[in-house]
């Protein structure tokens, strides 16, 4: 394994991490001791706004109207891809009922839960997709009420990601965005409603706030900078690689852009076209920052070498150019989500293809996938058993609890055997429960 680039900066993550963690946590626990008020000051603070938050049906319908048809075509048919893999995402999950033994039933349930909220980036662009991703999977998986919130920007969210939310099924949208809008979507302020799981991009205080209420809620995947790599072969065209990279470093200064190639000229030639790209982009100052600090190559040995590399690195977004795509299938496993063969880019699975943009990073791919269906649902199991089951189960459960000296489970099972099978002799303890009834 060879670098042909290194990233030129590696950021003190921890010192950033736990400044970002200090800001968060005071601005959390002001919230929760002021309620609405901190979040006035905060919104007023960070997006100048003074209006009211909960966007109203008059101003939602207005920004709808104002939207062009075309975007509202486009918005549409990423809809119909994003609804489709959703739905179907959620009929592979089922309900169930098994009886393991005679007298013994066991069942899951799949439910979803009360309430979602959905938080939609507003900074640099507008995420209309990103509206979609998070709330059209929600009532995919039947969500009673989905809150979506979203930063202003002058008088109101962007017209076409308020589009976005409402034909996803948005219940409330919330013109707010930051740290102050995690916390109102947790806890309930202005809807009466508590977010029983938080999900969505957003900035690294977002992605703090979130991880910071984990537990108290639910989150989807601990997010940091989006990451993109590819992996290629001599089949690969370096030019489609340049462009790839450099289209996914205008997420920001600080979002990784990585190719892992088998090729070593082709590794040198797409070294050489970066900056030529980077120059044509309007943003090209924000991509030459990602490319100069975080970009890397590796020339690898073999194809072997590479997915290793691949994996071990656990990419958001991993495109794969090269021969033999089934390969590749079959042999990579760590990625947010993959992209096989030079007609699949990034860009259709972040705004159009119908899989979820809400993905891991930092390594997250390892133990999770992305945002899914199953997200916002509930696996609820229920046990049944007989009065004739508990001779076989309340018999292993007894002795199992004193092996892991827990008396009182024992007990529990012991009160059964010895009222149900109240002439039984038994070759091990059961203790005789005093009735006080």
């Amino acid at each position: 394994m060879e670098y042909l680039k290194r990233a030129e900066r590696e950021a003190d993550v921890q010192t950033d991490d736990e400044r970002i963690q200090q800001v968060v946590k005071d601005m959390l626990t002001k919230i929760r001791r002021e309620g609405t008020a901190a979040v006035e000051e905060y919104a007023m603070q960070f997006d100048n706004w003074q209006g009211d938050f909960v966007l109203s049906d008059e101003k939602r319908a207005a920004l709808i109207a104002s939207v062009p048809q075309r975007v509202k075509d486009d918005i549409d048919f990423a809809h119909r891809q994003i609804q489709r893999f959703a739905n179907a995402q959620r009929s592979s999950l089922q309900a169930f009922e098994i009886e393991t033994e005679e007298g013994v039933k066991l069942s899951q349930r799949v439910i979803p839960v009360d309430c979602a909220g959905c938080y939609v980036p507003g900074g640099r662009y507008a995420h209309a997709a990103s509206a979609l991703m998070s709330v059209a999977t929600a009532k995919a998986a039947s969500v009673p009420t989905v809150i979506a919130c979203s930063p202003p920007r002058g008088d109101s969210i962007n017209p076409a990601v308020v589009y976005a939310m409402d034909l996803a099924g948005a219940d409330i949208i919330l013109e707010m965005g930051g740290v102050h809008a995690i916390a109102t979507m947790a806890f309930g302020l202005y809807t009466g409603k508590s977010a029983d799981i938080l999900v969505g991009p957003g900035n690294a205080y977002v992605a703090e706030a979130k991880r910071l209420l984990f537990g108290e809620v639910g989150i989807d995947v601990f997010a940091g900078p989006t990451e993109s790599a590819v992996i290629a072969d001599e089949t690969a065209d370096p030019m489609t690689i340049a462009v790839d990279l450099v289209s996914q470093a205008e997420h920001g200064p600080n979002s990784p852009v990585w190719l892992f190639t088998t090729d070593k000229a082709l590794g040198q030639k797409v070294i050489e076209l970066m900056p030529h790209v980077i120059a044509d982009m309007p943003n090209a100052d924000v991509c030459e920052a990602a490319w100069r600090d975080h970009g890397v190559v590796i020339v690898c040995d073999d194809r072997e070498e590479a997915a290793k590399v691949s994996d071990e690195w656990a990419c958001e977004h991993v495109q794969v150019q090269a021969a033999d795509l089934v390969w590749w299938k079959e042999n990579l496993t760590n990625y947010g989500s993959l992209f096989l063969g030079e007609g699949s880019t990034v860009t259709h699975g972040d705004k159009c293809a119908g899989t979820n943009h809400i993905l891991p990073t930092k390594k997250a791919a390892r133990y999770s996938g992305g945002l899914n269906v199953q997200k916002f649902l509930k696996i609820l199991t229920t046990q049944e058993l007989s009065k004739e089951a508990n001779l076989t189960f309340s018999t292993a459960g007894s002795r199992i609890s004193r092996t892991e000296g827990m008396e009182g489970h024992a007990r529990a099972c012991d009160w059964r055997l010895k009222k149900y099978f109240p002439d039984a002799d038994w070759d091990f303890e059961v203790y005789q429960q005093k009735r006080y009834d």
